[in-house]
């Protein structure tokens, strides 16, 4: 409910998408880091709705999603208005009915909003349009205008005359309905195209018959981007991507270069984080103040700590947590960790299944093996431990506050506390071992 005007929303995602060319339905193609319908049905429920009615095909009868709606199936396909007419029964008379599209993902909540307010001043109104005026009209159907600006009819394009073509002003599909007027809208509805279907765009010129104002709000183009072709996805996620990068930059963040970093929905980025060229921020990523991600890392289900630094060449993901001043250096990979305020972790090393203290450092090449083909194990490193250079340290494993690791150890036993400990094979000199082997090698290569 906004400005106290009860809404129910229907979304419509029963088109097939096969240009696509996909097994997957282009409603549940991934769009920064979730399907595309979901971005719609989050939007629905921003309008806090009475309700929300998605209408689907049947193949998509078995689809759940994270959101509270209820389902209709339309079977078989006859057009948006045809979808509608399955949602009626689940509609009620109060109040006003919003329009969605489930393979429209970028509406913005303040342009449905502004919607909502002329419903608000001009109940009289039976439907109100969203509008655009793209750069390319494309096959858009055309709003055609009275002289007091309300909206008299919808052209489809291949319906246009001559003198009609040149009209910028667009139909995006959005509409608000009146709900007490909805039903008889519907059934005065005929297929009367080339298609045999009940095009919602009609209900114009119902409502205008029976002596109803239908108004306009105009949104941007960019809004109204359907998802229909890979192509559309990807622009689709560009828009995405720079709606994000210029709030958090209006927010605080430093993007080295906007163009080559990419976010998630739901990424958070705290002010005076820095993020470089190609980093990669994927779903449940929260970066804290003054955190920095050097060129080349990619992140998700991860938290960063202040003033944390990242990279270059870091792979983060799986849970992990670094706290205050963590160092992950250059091809490191955390997973399902925790690293303590001030801890370094800086080259060429694996830390899986692990809680490392404060102001411990990992000598590069060190791998904690979590994995014995059957289960995960967990380790636990101190504060102030100094983990020699290519260990392996073998879960499941405790290594006490400011003890030691030699280089090139494989530890496979808890350490205690301020304990120095080298687990190594016993090195072997050979006296002029090395002439010995060449000479075996050269005789090797008379056969």
């Amino acid at each position: 409910m906004i400005n106290n005007l009860q809404i129910q929303v229907v979304v419509l995602a029963a088109g097939q998408g096969t240009r696509m060319n996909s097994d997957i339905p282009k409603i549940l193609h991934t769009l920064g880091g979730r399907p595309v319908l979901y971005y719609v049905l989050d939007l629905a429920h921003q309008m806090t709705p009475q309700d929300i009615i998605l209408v689907i095909n049947p193949s998509l009868k078995n689809m759940h999603t994270p959101f509270t709606h209820q389902t209709v199936v339309q079977h078989p396909a006859q057009g948006t208005g045809d979808a509608v007419k399955w949602a009626l029964p689940h509609v009620k008379k109060e109040g006003y009915v919003l329009i969605l599209y489930g393979d429209t993902p970028l509406v913005l909540k303040e342009t449905l909003a502004r919607m909502i307010d002329l419903a608000h001043s001009r109940p009289e109104m039976a439907v109100i349009v969203l509008g655009m005026r793209p750069l390319d009209k494309q096959d858009y159907a055309r709003l055609i205008l009275n002289e007091k600006g309300e909206v008299e009819d919808i052209i489809e394009h291949k319906d246009l005359a001559s003198s009609q073509k040149e009209i910028s002003l667009c139909n995006s599909g959005v509409m608000l309905i009146r709900s007490d007027l909805l039903e008889s809208f519907l059934v005065a509805l005929k297929p009367n195209n080339a298609a045999k279907e009940y095009y919602l765009t009609d209900l114009i010129k119902i409502a205008r018959l029976a002596g109803h104002p239908c108004g306009i709000v105009e949104g941007e183009a960019s809004e109204f981007m359907g998802i229909n072709t890979r192509q559309d996805l990807a622009k689709a996620e560009g828009t995405l991507q720079k709606r994000w990068r210029d709030k958090a930059m209006t927010e605080g963040v430093t993007f080295i270069d906007p163009h080559h970093t990419y976010l998630s929905y739901d990424t958070n980025l705290e002010s005076d984080v820095t993020l470089h060229p190609f980093v990669v921020l994927g779903t449940g990523v929260t970066i804290e103040k003054g955190a920095e991600v050097l060129p080349f890392c990619r992140l998700s289900d991860t938290t960063v700590g202040s003033r944390a630094s990242v990279g270059p060449f870091a792979h983060l993901r799986g849970g992990t947590y670094l706290q205050e001043r963590t160092e992950i250096g250059n091809f490191v990979e955390v997973k399902n960790s925790t690293v303590g305020p001030e801890a370094k972790v800086k080259h060429l090393s694996y830390i899986g299944d692990t809680d490392i203290g404060s102001k411990t450092n990992v000598g590069a090449g060190t791998i904690t093996c979590n994995y014995d083909g059957f289960s995960k194990f967990k380790t636990q490193i101190g504060n102030g431990v100094s983990i020699g250079s290519n260990s392996s340290l073998i879960a499941p494993l405790s290594i006490g506050d400011y003890a030691i690791v030699g280089a090139g150890s494989v530890i496979t036993q808890d350490v205690e506390s301020d304990t120095l400990v080298i687990a190594r094979s016993k090195q072997i000199n050979i006296e002029k071992g090395a002439i010995k082997f060449r000479e075996k090698r050269e005789k090797r290569k008379d056969f």
